[in-house]
């Protein structure tokens, strides 16, 4: 029997305000406990919330990245459930009217195809307290506590369809949305800190079906590794017990990193178990066609433009010209090296697509290596961009040129040009000290010559091999391919 797993992501983002959404407590991360909680956020009686004008710009931005629709008129709603860092028993959220519906977000796939995951809505909400359950100052080992700076955060929460069919491919979208709402300035993206949460809706039925199985939520995911490890855990738990004559429950479920697995957390409510209604002491939302059009023209250019535009001007591939918009520093970076290249010569389609290359290759490895992101890089793009070119000029040999680039990574030097004066790194393009390498190795290893002749081009490998090996790497390799061709009595290619 074949299986089919069914994904839809709701992603928490919290948006990047100075105060909270109802009250002009401070969003500042790392406060001491309960130090930014605002009457309103406590649910003192007589106080009343004020809606943050920033919160709705900052849904508007979302609204015309996704191509959605943005309400005139919506609505907060009180949902109502009992938990501890919930001081109202209830949330201010929205829910029959949200401030966007529809949209989609483009991403692209594990094999490089694009596709586009239609959004169903995205609605303001303001994000509950936390409670604390160890390292607490002053309380008895085994007590918990309630931090409330959390309390009336502002939260876009962005629903997805459930057309996701794999965990890689929610990954996929989770990176994307990530990307976007940090490329558009809504949000910082600090996973760690809780800025960008996604819930996981995770069903399962037999191949060809076309009816939804039940489904369970998973909660909290802060991680792009947990939330694709989670999805595969939940979704062969689930065919696990429909195939030992089991039934799925609708509930929530939180997900164990350490035990690899899903365990239920509470029965999963409904919209009717909330008790939905219009909040009393909010207006409606009201967002006419001037407010949009201002928003729109403060708007970044956005990703899809800046990959139509690599693509169509600088004849790059559309899957490179999506990495180098997977996000805001990568494309930053990318452009600050078209930049610098245009002010040494001009762009050619070689030396745009040489800089994603090094970016995709070198600058990847050495980012994931120290555990960076490219917002933190060391380097600057007219380094990278000053390396390219005694690439270029025949001043380095490649793996010359990565030895140069660990040098500008770790900071001993503050450019190519100035590595190479100081440890001599110039390519070696003189024929005759290159001939007398060649002449040299040929008459060392006449076997791997013989081989060459009859056919064997890993000989031809192997002998400019030890001629590199030999000049230390810095022999043009070009020239000593072409001159161990001519040497060996065979035309260049």
């Amino acid at each position: 029997m074949t299986w089919e797993v069914v994904i839809g992501l709701e992603a928490h983002v919290q948006l990047q305000t100075q105060t909270k959404i109802f009250s002009p407590a401070s969003t500042a991360f790392g406060a001491a406990p309960n130090r930014q909680a605002h009457m309103v956020d406590l649910a003192l009686p007589g106080v009343l919330p004020v809606a943050n004008r920033a919160a709705v710009v900052a849904a508007i931005r979302f609204g015309l990245a996704v191509g959605g629709q943005i309400a005139p008129v919506s609505v907060f709603a009180r949902k109502h459930y009992f938990y501890p860092d919930l001081p109202k028993s209830y949330q201010i959220s929205q829910y029959e009217i949200p401030v966007v519906q529809g949209g989609g977000v483009e991403i692209m796939l594990p094999d490089g195809s694009m596709r586009t995951i239609e959004l169903t809505r995205a609605h303001l909400e303001e994000d509950a307290g936390k409670s604390v359950h160890e390292g607490l100052d002053g309380l008895p080992s085994g007590c918990s506590g309630i931090d409330l700076n959390r309390a009336g955060t502002p939260l876009l929460e962005i629903v997805s369809e459930p057309v996701m069919r794999s965990a890689a491919e929610a990954v996929a979208y989770a990176r994307t949305l990530h990307g976007l709402v940090t490329w558009i300035g809504i949000c910082d993206g600090n996973l760690q800190e809780g800025s960008f949460r996604v819930d996981a809706n995770v069903s399962v039925r037999q191949q060809g079906q076309t009816t939804f199985g039940t489904r369970c939520e998973i909660k909290n995911l802060n991680s792009f590794r947990f939330l694709e490890r989670a999805i595969q855990v939940e979704a062969a738990r689930q065919v696990s017990l429909i195939e030992d004559g089991g039934k799925v429950v609708q509930e929530t479920r939180l997900f164990d990193p350490d035990r690899d697995e899903t365990r239920a957390m509470r029965s999963k409510e409904d919209a009717q178990d909330y008790r939905y209604f219009p909040d009393p002491d909010l207006p409606p939302l009201q967002i006419g066609t001037e407010w949009i059009d201002q928003v729109r023209l403060e708007m970044p250019t956005l990703p899809q433009t800046l990959r139509d535009q690599w693509v169509l001007t600088h004849g790059l591939s559309a899957v490179d010209a999506a990495i180098m918009t997977a996000n805001r520093a990568t494309a930053d970076f990318f452009m600050a090296g078209l930049a610098a290249f245009s002010a040494q010569g001009g762009l050619t389609p070689s030396r745009v697509k040489g800089l994603a290359n090094w970016i995709m290759g070198e600058v990847a490895t050495a980012l994931n290596r120290d555990d960076r992101d490219m917002a933190r890089i060391p380097i600057a793009a007219d380094q990278l961009v000053g390396l390219l070119m005694r690439i270029e000029d025949g001043t380095l040999s490649n793996k010359i040129a990565r030895e140069v680039f660990a040098d500008l990574w770790s900071g001993v030097f503050v450019s190519a040009s100035a590595a190479i004066s100081a440890k001599g790194l110039q390519q070696i393009q003189d024929p005759g000290l290159i001939e007398g390498l060649v002449d040299a190795v040929l008459g060392a290893n006449p076997k791997m010559v013989e081989e060459f002749r009859a056919g064997k081009d890993k000989a031809l490998n192997a002998l400019v091999g030890q001629v590199l090996k030999q000049s230390q790497g810095k022999a043009n390799p070009q020239m000593v391919t072409d001159l161990m061709r001519a040497r060996i009595g065979l035309p260049d290619q």
